[in-house]
């Protein structure tokens, strides 16, 4: 079988993005095969394509964390030609072939059957969305309500924080919006936000507190570095912080205060090892109750010819909202 794909090669200047034609072999080891009906745009897929990115065990690669599309083939007797199937995390698009292909195998133990949502509907949630109804779960799991106050949401505009605030309103709570796009207030409030406020903090500058006024119920911050600790150091006794992303950078700046003083709990959200059971029950909420309202409103569309161009904006820090890569009859 010969088909079309995005291919990642190092070169002597960096890591090109290159339309190739490839073959069966090219997929790599599997028990689902998959034929791509859409892929996302990632800031884990720019990385995969920068130079030292870090995220790439080796080139040459076909890039994409997300893989949505139908079943044609498969060994295991869970999925059969013609499911309609997601699968993301593990080591798809940085270890192993991903979503940015016309076909794609994977073992089935990374594979999720769809129920409530269109293979399309997945990938405008992909990586990020999941990782945002995690984030959203387990401020469930430790008891926040709507009632207890304002829930924050860093990066707002982002893929994590657009869907954040999304299930967020959706649910009940009341949610402010931080981001650093001045005209992203009316985007935000048509998701759902109460109030958007700007970046924080608001002076990167500035000496970050242990403790400032308590403000938050809780948060999801998909930023860290000097926001995230501005953050912790304004959520309210009891609150809970739940935290998946690095755009700020690495570091956090901030004292033992928020969690010995107001009993604050900082929560990792991972989406690559998430175990696949787990996974599948939180899929199937996020096609039922957890779905957020808005999804279309923020789903741009690319063909995935110009996956370069969107994962460049994306590194440059020019995107907004959700980009679906559309695969299937797009090469």
């Amino acid at each position: 079988m010969q088909f079309w794909a995005m291919v990642a090669h190092e070169t002597d200047g960096g890591v090109e993005l290159v339309r190739e034609e490839v073959g069966d072999d090219f997929l790599g080891p599997g028990t689902v095969t998959i034929k791509v009906h859409f892929s996302s745009a990632n800031f884990k897929d720019g990385l995969a394509v920068t130079p030292g990115g870090g995220v790439v065990r080796g080139y040459p690669i076909i890039p994409g964390i997300d893989v949505t599309g139908e079943v044609v083939a498969s060994e295991d007797p869970a999925f059969a030609p013609g499911d309609q199937v997601i699968a993301h995390g593990y080591d798809i698009g940085v270890a192993h072939n991903g979503g940015f292909a016309e076909y794609a195998r994977v073992p089935a133990e990374w594979v999720v059957k769809l129920d409530g949502l269109t293979t399309r509907e997945a990938a405008a949630l992909g990586t990020a969305g999941f990782t945002a109804a995690l984030s959203v779960q387990a401020l469930l799991d430790r008891g926040l309500t709507p009632d207890a106050g304002p829930v924050l949401v860093t990066g707002a505009t982002g893929g994590v924080g657009t869907v954040a605030v999304d299930i967020l309103a959706g649910l009940g709570f009341e949610v402010v919006a931080s981001t650093g796009k001045a005209d992203a207030g009316e985007r935000l409030a048509a998701l759902g936000a109460k109030s958007v406020i700007g970046r924080l903090p608001e002076d990167p500058d500035a000496k970050p507190r242990p403790l400032a006024k308590a403000q938050w119920a809780g948060a999801v911050d998909s930023v860290g570095g000097k926001s995230l600790a501005h953050v912790l150091s304004t959520i309210r006794y009891g609150g809970t912080a739940a935290v998946s992303g690095l755009t700020g950078g690495t570091g956090l700046p901030t004292t033992v205060m928020p969690f010995i003083l107001r009993g604050v709990a900082l929560l990792g959200i991972d989406s690559v090892q998430f175990p696949i059971d787990q996974r599948r029950e939180l899929w199937a909420r996020l096609g039922k109750d957890l779905k957020p309202r808005h999804l279309s409103d923020y789903e741009n569309y690319a063909p995935v010819t110009r996956a370069a161009e969107v994962l460049d904006a994306i590194r440059a820090g020019r995107h907004s909202g959700r980009t679906v890569l559309g695969v299937a009859g797009e090469f």
